[in-house]
C-alpha cells in the first residue's frame, strides 16, 4: 500500500534540498510527501520542534544533523543553518531539511529557499500542519468557529533579537481581530498581555496555553488574559507551547477529543468557560 502511494510522489534529486514541514509533533501528521522524504534523505537536517517519533521514520543509514534554534538557548546561528543546506547539497547529497509545524510559518523556510536560490540550488517547498492551527485541534480549540469568529490573527511572540516584535501594532489587533494565536509567547507573556489589555482587551477574556502539543506530553493551561503570566508562572509549564486568545477556547470543554479518549466527558457548547492545567 505505502509503495503504491509512494510510486505517484516525486523524488529527492542529488544535490537538491526539500525544505519539509512536520507537523506539531504527531507523526500521523506527517505528509505524505514528508514520510517519502524521509525513506529517501541521505541527510536530514533537522530543528529542534521535530518529534523524536517522527525522526525515527528515517532510513536506516540516513544521517540526522541537529540544526536546532530555541530562544535563550546557544543555537546555531540561521545563516550557518542556511550554508549548510547549500553545502550538503553541492557535494550531491539528497537533503532533507525537516521543520517543526510548516517551514513558512514562523519557521525561516523563506530565509533558507532564498539561499538556495542564491547558490542555484534547486529544492522543494513541502508544507506541514502549523501547531497554530494543528496543535489547538489536538486541545479540542478551533481556530474558527461560526458562532464566534470569522477572522483569526496569527503572531510572533518574539522577533530575531528575541524581544516583542515592535511591528505589531497591538492596538489595530486587538481590536479587530476575534481570537488571536501567538507562537513563541511565554517567555514575553506580561508584556504581550499588557499591551493586549491597553489595546482594550478585557482581562476576562479566556486564554489557553498548549504546551507540546499533539504529543503524548501535551498539557493545556485554560486561564484569563489578566491572570495568564500567574497562572502559567504557578503551573510549572514550559515551552514549546502555543497561545491563543478569544473565546474559542470556551469551546474545549465541549471538543477536547482527546481528553475524551481518556475519559472526560464532554459538555454541551459553553463559550464561557475556564479550567485548569489539563494533560
Amino acid at each position: 500500500m505505502t509503495d503504491t502511494l509512494f510510486s505517484t510522489l516525486p523524488t529527492i534529486e542529488p544535490g537538491s534540498v526539500w525544505l519539509v514541514g512536520a507537523g506539531p509533533g504527531d507523526p500521523g501528521l506527517l505528509t505524505l510527501l514528508a514520510a517519502k522524504a524521509m525513506t529517501e534523505a541521505d541527510i536530514i537536517v533537522h530543528d529542534a520542534l521535530v518529534n523524536d517519533d517522527c525522526l525515527k521514520l528515517a532510513a536506516k543509514g540516513t544521517v540526522l544533523e541537529y540544526a536546532g534554534k530555541r530562544g535563550g538557548k546557544p543555537s546555531a546561528k540561521q545563516r550557518d543553518i542556511s550554508l549548510r543546506l547549500v553545502e550538503l547539497a553541492q557535494s550531491g547529497k539528497r537533503v532533507l531539511r525537516l521543520k517543526g509545524g510548516d517551514p513558512f510559518v514562523f519557521g525561516r523556510g523563506g530565509e533558507e529557499a532564498l539561499m538556495l536560490v542564491a547558490h542555484n540550488i534547486p529544492f522543494r517547498i513541502v508544507p506541514g500542519v502549523t501547531a497554530g492551527i494543528g496543535g489547538l485541534a489536538y486541545a479540542g480549540i478551533p481556530v474558527t468557529h461560526r458562532d464566534v469568529n470569522h477572522a483569526v490573527t496569527f503572531l510572533t511572540g518574539h522577533d530575531s533579537s528575541g524581544l516583542v516584535p515592535d511591528a505589531i501594532d497591538w492596538q489595530a489587533i486587538g481590536k479587530g481581530s476575534p481570537v488571536i494565536v501567538i507562537y513563541m509567547a511565554m517567555k514575553h507573556i506580561a508584556q504581550i498581555v499588557a499591551n493586549l489589555i491597553a489595546a482594550g482587551r478585557s482581562p476576562g477574556e479566556p486564554v489557553a496555553f498548549v504546551c507540546n502539543a499533539s504529543t503524548p506530553q501535551q498539557q493545556v493551561l485554560e486561564t484569563t488574559l489578566g491572570t495568564a503570566e500567574a497562572d502559567v508562572a504557578a503551573s510549572g509549564l514550559l515551552p514549546p507551547a502555543i497561545v491563543v486568545i478569544g473565546a474559542v477556547v470556551g469551546l474545549r470543554p465541549s471538543l477536547d477529543w482527546l481528553g475524551a479518549l481518556s475519559g472526560r466527558t464532554l459538555v454541551p457548547e459553553n463559550l464561557g468557560g475556564v479550567g485548569q492545567v489539563s494533560a
